[in-house]
């Protein structure tokens, strides 16, 4: 592999930004220079000019569902690791219920082998939890697995886990960290037999948001946060999504001592309750688009570290799929292609620094799962970056979207920033919209 340097790019890394020269060599960083003074490469390097440019960790995405094994006519791990790194994201951990569900050792590791031939993303995958599936969760291997995956409340995939005993005997007996989706299950039939018995089974869309309301989230992430409190457990909350749970999250422990974490979705920071007159079943997920109180919350919670991760929940479906009413229409959408230029659009209006979103987006999932040598620009790190234009600007169309499904909740919105070059392993696997098919993914490691 010839030597590559990146010259007079703005480098964002560990809140700062400066101009500077990177030089890759095989898979790593092996120099990086500040200012604009000339480096010398060598004759065998590649020169990429990075002038005016951003040059940013990759993404790591937290939370993604591609779809594979049993759900690839929605998308596989080939078509959705595609648009991710288009989408600057280099990394992602992909979720447990799929078909069959990875419930045991011999099917999670199924999904590696898919992923070792076939991902343009480093990748892993959490472990699925059920209320009888004790014994293969304690063969998890913490080196290579980034967690366990509780459903604590109805979502798509079936995996709900309500047996207290089941609950309890993981948190207190299993050392690995629990990543956890938080509605309550008994709140949300409630809600539902109510709003049925009040304006009849053809509800619309905006009633999702009050079926899976905010005390449906409360309730469920109160819980996880009690039984983590109670074992001294690492638990990570999934998608927060109402102002109502942040008083469950401390702002003032840094996030190498928390024990407790959260994870926030680029869509609960985007829209609000009122959009579902515009969107329809586009923004329909588990859990609900809240109200603008909300979606403010979440931002401030970000800011001020309540919140630690900013990542997808990927979940493409069909268009197809995505029709009907209320209780009709799947839950979940297609996001790993666009996440990063939406949160450098919220930048660009003053809501986040760039700073900011490097350390959300890159930073602290690098941080809080373990992962080694990734998630920062430093000298013998894997190489896994991405290089922006923030003056390039371009509009989402059916023409462009890279998900096998198809679609996206932004069609019709013009970015003002692109992603024009994304590096994985040391690899341009995206260059100015043209893939690399000679991948280089590799399976995560974790620091144990």
């Amino acid at each position: 592999m010839k030597k590559q340097i990146i010259r007079n790019a703005t480098i964002v890394n560990e809140n700062e930004s400066f101009i500077g020269t990177l030089l890759i060599e095989n898979e790593l960083i092996v120099s990086i220079t500040k200012g604009e003074e000339w480096v010398d490469a060598g004759l065998d390097c590649v020169e990429i000019d990075g002038t005016g440019k951003l040059l940013l960790p990759g993404v790591i995405d937290d939370q993604v569902h591609f779809r594979e094994p049993g759900l690839t006519h929605k998308g596989d791990i080939y078509s959705e690791s595609k648009a991710a790194v288009a989408g600057g994201i280099t990394s992602f951990f992909e979720m447990p219920n799929t078909r069959p569900q990875a419930t045991t050792i011999e099917l999670l590791q199924d999904k590696f082998d898919i992923a070792s031939q076939n991902s343009f993303a480093n990748y892993s995958f959490l472990m699925g939890v059920s209320n009888d599936n004790f014994d293969e969760l304690k063969k998890v291997n913490p080196r290579y697995v980034a967690g366990l995956k509780i459903f604590m409340g109805s979502s798509t995939g079936n995996m709900l886990v309500d047996n207290e005993k089941t609950l309890n005997r993981i948190f207190s007996e299993i050392p690995l960290l629990i990543v956890t989706h938080c509605e309550d299950e008994a709140t949300i039939i409630a809600n539902t037999t109510y709003y049925k018995n009040l304006k009849g089974n053809d509800l619309p869309i905006e009633y999702h948001a009050k079926i899976r309301n905010d005390d449906a989230c409360f309730r469920s992430s109160a819980k996880a946060v009690e039984l983590a409190t109670k074992y001294n457990s690492r638990l990570h909350v999934f998608h927060l999504s109402s102002a109502k749970e942040m008083s469950l999250f401390s702002s003032n422990i840094p996030l190498v001592d928390k024990k407790i974490t959260a994870e926030v979705c680029v869509h609960h920071l985007w829209f609000n309750d009122k959009d579902y007159n515009t969107f329809g079943n586009r923004i329909k997920w588990n859990p609900s688009i809240k109200s603008e109180e909300d979606r403010l919350a979440l931002i401030d919670a970000l800011k001020v570290g309540k919140i630690d991760v900013v990542a997808t929940d990927h979940a493409p479906h069909l268009w197809s799929e995505k029709q009907g009413n209320c209780f009709e229409a799947a839950s979940g959408g297609p996001l790993v292609q666009h996440s990063l230029v939406a949160m450098l659009q919220l930048v660009k209006e003053g809501v986040f620094s760039l700073e900011q979103i490097v350390e959300k987006m890159c930073h602290a999932p690098a941080q809080l799962f373990r992962i080694e040598k990734r998630g920062y620009i430093r000298e013998g790190y894997y190489a896994d970056l991405v290089l922006v234009d923030i003056n390039k600007s371009w509009t989402v169309t059916t023409n462009n979207i890279l998900y096998k499904c198809g679609w996206s909740p932004f069609e019709n919105y013009t970015f003002d920033s692109t992603v024009i070059g994304t590096w994985v392993n040391g690899i341009r696997v995206f260059d100015n919209g043209v893939f690399n098919e000679v991948k280089n993914a590799k399976q995560l490691q974790f620091i144990v």
